[in-house]
């Protein structure tokens, strides 16, 4: 039923918008497949946060790290946050009985103790988040080195990989909760880089400022490396002026951290955590699977 107007929107410019979206899609996927992504020098560990809820933060974790993995990079995704949306769109169980990432801040157990391969994706592995989680925002306090925890997990994780005979991780990311709690301070000083993303609605930079200055606080006092490197604007609706004007307000404040790649918003990425998938799996041919694909190649490739 798609064949006829493709061809005749191909040798025109008067093509129906569906078919001129069909066709840029397919010119944008031609450009991807196959391309080979940049292993990193080091390990690059990206915090993945927002305290504003609803922005995409789980979704953009698990779907870049999954297009990294697809591209054969060892990736590591770490779920800190309690509601463990993460560890099910990876597919990897987190019920109360699973040891997890807190065990692992709390009761001083070993990473590798408690990652898990995701199912569907080669390369990818998950270190889970439990219903434990939600109150270790409290137990922390009372810790020695609290804000330091998660850090030196993962220092302990890359070593025992290294001895081990693993490869090395090139991408570990982390999915914080939406506050500005210890948990999420935990993310902050144990990554190299920030990942933020914006939703493009009214007030997608409402709060965005309140990161940013307990960002320059971690940077002065706990983890001096700490950089906001990428902000990806998600949940955009090109047929409206307010996500056009939104994505552009964002670009004159962050010119350099910006993605190109633009997530729309699409039924496809919002159905596949219920699959216990991520969109790279669930439908890989979407236009959501694309725009994460794009991302995830232009993180790689900076």
């Amino acid at each position: 039923m798609i064949q006829a107007p493709l061809a005749g929107a191909a040798g025109s410019d008067d093509g129906s918008p569906i078919a001129r979206q069909l066709i840029s899609e397919t010119k944008r996927r031609e450009r991807l497949l196959g391309r080979a992504l940049p292993k990193p020098i080091k390990t690059r560990i990206m915090t993945v946060a927002n305290q504003k809820g609803g922005v995409g933060k789980t979704t953009t974790t698990v779907n870049i790290a999954a297009a990294l993995a697809a591209a054969g990079l060892q990736v590591l995704v770490v779920d800190i946050d309690p509601q463990g949306n993460a560890s099910t769109a990876l597919g990897v169980e987190h019920h109360a009985e699973v040891d997890s990432i807190y065990d692992v801040l709390i009761n001083d157990f070993a990473l590798a103790d408690v990652v898990a391969p995701c199912p569907d994706i080669a390369n990818l592995i998950c270190a889970p988040a439990t219903i434990h989680l939600a109150g270790a925002e409290i137990e922390l306090v009372s810790l020695v080195a609290r804000e330091q925890r998660l850090r030196r997990a993962l220092d302990t994780y890359s070593e025992h990989r290294e001895t081990s005979g693993e490869e090395r991780l090139d991408y570990i990311f982390i999915d914080c909760p939406p506050s500005l709690g210890l948990l999420t301070v935990n993310a902050f000083c144990a990554a190299n880089e920030v990942l933020i993303p914006i939703q493009c609605e009214y007030y997608a930079l409402e709060g965005l400022s309140q990161l940013l200055k307990n960002i320059e606080m971690i940077q002065k006092h706990l983890n001096a490396e700490l950089e906001v490197s990428t902000i990806l604007l998600t949940m955009y609706d090109g047929r409206t002026n307010l996500a056009a004007q939104v994505a552009a307000d964002v670009r004159e404040h962050f010119p350099d951290q910006v993605l190109k790649a633009v997530v729309p918003r699409s039924v496809r990425i919002s159905e596949a955590p219920s699959y216990q998938q991520t969109v790279m799996t669930y439908d890989p041919s979407s236009t959501g699977a694309l725009s994460y694909l794009e991302a995830a190649a232009e993180i790689a490739e900076r």
